[in-house]
């Protein structure tokens, strides 16, 4: 599961097996956008493929869980294991922008993600989708997703869906929306010196 770092310094990667699920995963902040994804939860497959494509990230995932009793576990621990990776990737955080806000449509939906990479862990979320379900996958699990994304990343997390009329398309807008915010917020801007805190740390 190891990126090869020849492009990347900002990278990472985790093991993480409990009674409950095995995960491992690698993250790069400096990718080109490729994903190689295996897990049991197919929607989130495909909500980490837009999240790596549209965040121009790099990610590899290989994790199994205790589906048979639902996809909880699986989907919060791999939140968990991505946020860890994302900490540490970033490293010292020297020279990041910070900040970001995005919005980015799908269609009738419109999605925003604010991001303060900040070393405090907080998450706001206002979403009210049309369907409980989408196929097979609980919609209360973004949330819980993003929760613990932003938790272990210790960073702060915004997220409004301001409207939408389909569950499917109102979720991808979200997973779209985290992707270009996170990269507008890891990237290095040449102005900034040290990290952009009065506090001189993040």
């Amino acid at each position: 599961m190891e990126f090869n770092q020849e492009n990347s310094t900002r990278n990472a990667s985790i093991s993480r097996k409990t009674n409950e699920t095995d995960i491992k995963l690698a993250f790069s902040v400096d990718g080109t956008g490729v994903s190689e994804l295996e897990t049991d939860v197919p929607f989130l497959n495909h909500m980490l493929d837009l999240f790596t494509k549209h965040g121009q990230f790099d990610l590899k995932v290989q994790a199994h869980g205790d589906i048979e009793i639902d996809d909880h576990h699986t989907v919060e621990d791999i939140g968990i294991c991505l946020g860890q990776t994302l900490r540490e990737a970033l490293g010292d955080k020297k020279g990041i922008k910070r900040y970001a806000s995005v919005f980015v449509p799908m269609d009738e939906a419109l999605a925003q993600v604010v991001i303060d990479i900040s070393n405090r862990p907080h998450f706001e979320y206002r979403a009210q989708y049309p369907s409980a379900q989408v196929g097979s996958f609980s919609t209360e699990l973004v949330h819980e997703f993003l929760w613990k994304l932003a938790l272990e990343a210790r960073i702060t997390l915004h997220v409004i869906v301001h409207y939408g009329q389909n569950t499917h398309h109102m979720i991808e807008a979200v997973f779209k929306a985290l992707g270009r915010a996170l990269d507008e917020a890891t990237c290095i801007d040449p102005r900034v010196t040290g990290v952009p805190s009065t506090k001189g740390v993040l």
